[in-house]
C-alpha cells in the first residue's frame, strides 16, 4: 500500500475520535456547563445531524475543487472546529462548534474513498479503502477513550485541544504524503440524490440502517452516566471499560463483514435480533458490574457488526434499481448511519428526562433496534419475491 494512503488514515482517526468522543466526557461536559445529561447528549446528535445534511450538498458543491487542496480545506475545517470548542464560553457556542466540525466529516469519506481508490491498482481498491475506515476503528478502540482520559484528568476542554491536535498531524501528513494531482470523479449532483431518494426498496434499505443501527445510540450516547450512577463504576474505571468496549466493536465489524458476505439480509436479521436481546438483557444487567462487563462484551461485538452488511445491502440493491447511483446510494446510507445516531442520541435524552429515567435507555433503544429488524424481514421478503432481487456482487469494504 502507498504511504499516501496513511495520511488518509490519520484523517479518518481524528474524524472518528470527535465524532464517538461525547461517549466518554458527557458527565464533565454537564457538570462544567452546569446542564443535564440530555442536553450534553446533544453534543452527539447535532454532530450526526450536522453530516447528515451537509454531506450531500457539500460534497456537490465542492465537486469542482482539487482533491487534495479540498482535503486540506477539510482538515483545517475540522481543526478550526474542536479548537472552537474547547474555547466555547457556553453550551450554545460548544453545539455550533459540534456542527460547524460536522461539516467536512461526510465530504470527507466521500472524497477520500475515491482518493484511496484511485492509489492503488484496481484489484487493491477494496484493501486500501478498508484502510483508510481502519482509522474509525482504531479511533474507538483508543481514540476514545484517551480522549475520555484526558478529560477526566484535565477537563473536557483539554480533549477538544488534543483532537484539535490530531487535526494539524493530519493536515501535516495530507500536505507532506498525497500528491497533487489527485484525479476528480464526476460529483453526483443534488438532482442525482434526490433521485435515488424516489427509489421505494432504497428508502426501505435506509430506514433499515436509521432504525437497526440507531437503536443502539439512545443507550450508548449515554454509556458513561449508564456506568457511572447506575451500575456504580468510578470514573477512572470507566475509561478502561471503554478500551474493551472499542476491542469488542472492532471484532464485531470484522466479524459481521464476515457472515454478511453471501446473504446479507439473513445476517443482519440475525444480528439485529441479538442487538436488541442484548440491549432489553443491559436493562437488568445493568445494576451488576460483572453482569454489565460480561453484557458490554456482547453488545460491543454486536453494535458495529450490522455495519458492513447495511452497507453491501444497499450497494446490492443500487445496482439493481439505480445502476447509474450507485455510489449516491452509498453515500446516502452514510448520512443514515448518521441520522440513526442523531435520532438516538435524542431519544435517549427524551428518555433520560422522562419519569422512565436513564435506566430506560437499553430497552427503548432494542425498541428502535426491532423496527429495523422488522425492515429487514420485510424487505428480505421483497427480494424473496422476486419482484427485484439484487444481483449477486463481490463484497464491498466499507
Amino acid at each position: 500500500m502507498p504511504i499516501a494512503l496513511f495520511a488518509l488514515t490519520i484523517s479518518a482517526y481524528a474524524i472518528g475520535t470527535t465524532e464517538f468522543i461525547s461517549v466518554g466526557i458527557l458527565p464533565t461536559v454537564a457538570g462544567d456547563l452546569g446542564i443535564s445529561i440530555s442536553a450534553a447528549g446533544l453534543i452527539a446528535s447535532v454532530y450526526a445531524l450536522g453530516v447528515t445534511f451537509s454531506a450531500p450538498i457539500l460534497t456537490a458543491a465542492t465537486g469542482r475543487l482539487e482533491r487534495k487542496t479540498l482535503l486540506l480545506g477539510l482538515m483545517g475545517l475540522f481543526t478550526a472546529g474542536n479548537a472552537l470548542a474547547a474555547l466555547s464560553p457556553n453550551f450554545e457556542t460548544l453545539l455550533a462548534a459540534r456542527v460547524l466540525t460536522a461539516f467536512g466529516h461526510g465530504v470527507f469519506f466521500a472524497v477520500g474513498s475515491t482518493i484511496a481508490a484511485e492509489l492503488v491498482a484496481p484489484d487493491r481498491r477494496a484493501s486500501a479503502i478498508s484502510l483508510m475506515f481502519a482509522g474509525l476503528t482504531v479511533a474507538i478502540v483508543t481514540g476514545v477513550p484517551l480522549g475520555t482520559f484526558i478529560g477526566q484528568q484535565f477537563g473536557w476542554r483539554a480533549t477538544f485541544w488534543a483532537v484539535a491536535g490530531l487535526g494539524v498531524v493530519a493536515m501535516i501528513a495530507t500536505a507532506a504524503l498525497l500528491p497533487a494531482n489527485l484525479p476528480k470523479a464526476q460529483p453526483a449532483s443534488l438532482r442525482d440524490q434526490i433521485r435515488v431518494l424516489g427509489r421505494g426498496r432504497l428508502v426501505i434499505a435506509f430506514l433499515m440502517t436509521m432504525f437497526g443501527y440507531g437503536g443502539v445510540f439512545v443507550a450508548f450516547t449515554y454509556l458513561s452516566p449508564i456506568l457511572q450512577q447506575i451500575t456504580g463504576f468510578a470514573e477512572t474505571t470507566v475509561g478502561l471499560i471503554l478500551v474493551g468496549f472499542g476491542v469488542a466493536i472492532a471484532l464485531g465489524n470484522i466479524l459481521g463483514g464476515r457472515v454478511a458476505d453471501r446473504r446479507p439480509v439473513r445476517a443482519l436479521v440475525v444480528m439485529f435480533a441479538l442487538q436488541a436481546l442484548v440491549l432489553a438483557v443491559f436493562t437488568v444487567t445493568a445494576v451488576s458490574p460483572a453482569w454489565t462487563l460480561v453484557t458490554l462484551g456482547l453488545m460491543g461485538v454486536l453494535t458495529f457488526s450490522t455495519v458492513p452488511g447495511l452497507q453491501l445491502y444497499v450497494v446490492e440493491l443500487a445496482r439493481t434499481h439505480a445502476p447509474g447511483a450507485v455510489d449516491v446510494a452509498s453515500a446516502l446510507n452514510i448520512a443514515a448511519f448518521n441520522l440513526g445516531i442523531a435520532c438516538g442520541a435524542l431519544i435517549g435524552g427524551a428518555v433520560v428526562d422522562s419519569p422512565l429515567g436513564l435506566g430506560a435507555t437499553p430497552w427503548v433503544g432494542a425498541l428502535l433496534v426491532i423496527a429495523g429488524l422488522g425492515l429487514t424481514l420485510w424487505s428480505g421478503w421483497l427480494d424473496r419475491r422476486g419482484s427485484a432481487a439484487p444481483a449477486r456482487t463481490a463484497p464491498v469494504a466499507c
